[in-house]
C-alpha cells in the first residue's frame, strides 16, 4: 500500500536505519543521503520517508509530499554549495528511464558542468 515500508525496499530500509547510508539531511518527511555511485561531484538522493513508487504516484497521492522532496532538493543544493553555480533534479519514473529502486528519490546533481540532453 502507498505510503506504508516495503519489506524488500532498499529505500525503506534506508529510512528504518537497517541499511547504513551517509545522511546530508533529514526533514520531518524526508531523508537525502549520498548516492553510492555517483555521477557528479555532488550527488545526493532525496527521499521521502513514506513508500512511493515513483513521482508519479507520490504526486497523486501526497502533492504536500512531492513538494517537500523537491524543497528538499533546494535545500541539498545550497548546503552543497552548488546552488550559485546550477544543479539538476533528476525523477526517474520506470525501469526505461533508469529507475532502479522503485521508492521515489530525487537525484540532486553538480559540481561540474551538466550537458543537455542527457544520455
Amino acid at each position: 500500500m502507498a505510503g506504508e515500508p516495503q519489506a524488500d525496499c532498499l529505500f525503506c530500509k534506508i529510512v528504518a536505519g537497517e541499511v547504513p547510508a551517509t545522511l546530508v539531511r533529514e526533514s520531518e518527511t524526508t531523508v537525502a543521503f549520498r548516492d553510492i555511485n555517483p555521477q557528479a561531484p555532488t550527488h545526493v538522493l532525496v527521499i521521502p520517508k513514506a513508500h512511493h513508487p515513483d513521482a508519479a504516484s507520490v504526486a497523486a497521492a501526497d502533492p504536500q509530499l512531492a513538494a517537500d522532496i523537491l524543497r528538499e532538493a533546494g535545500a541539498v543544493a545550497a548546503d552543497e554549495h552548488i546552488d550559485g553555480s546550477g544543479y539538476r533534479i533528476v525523477l526517474n519514473t520506470g525501469a526505461g528511464a533508469g529507475q532502479t529502486v522503485f521508492h521515489v528519490h530525487a537525484h540532486v546533481l553538480g559540481g561540474r558542468g551538466l550537458n543537455w540532453p542527457p544520455g
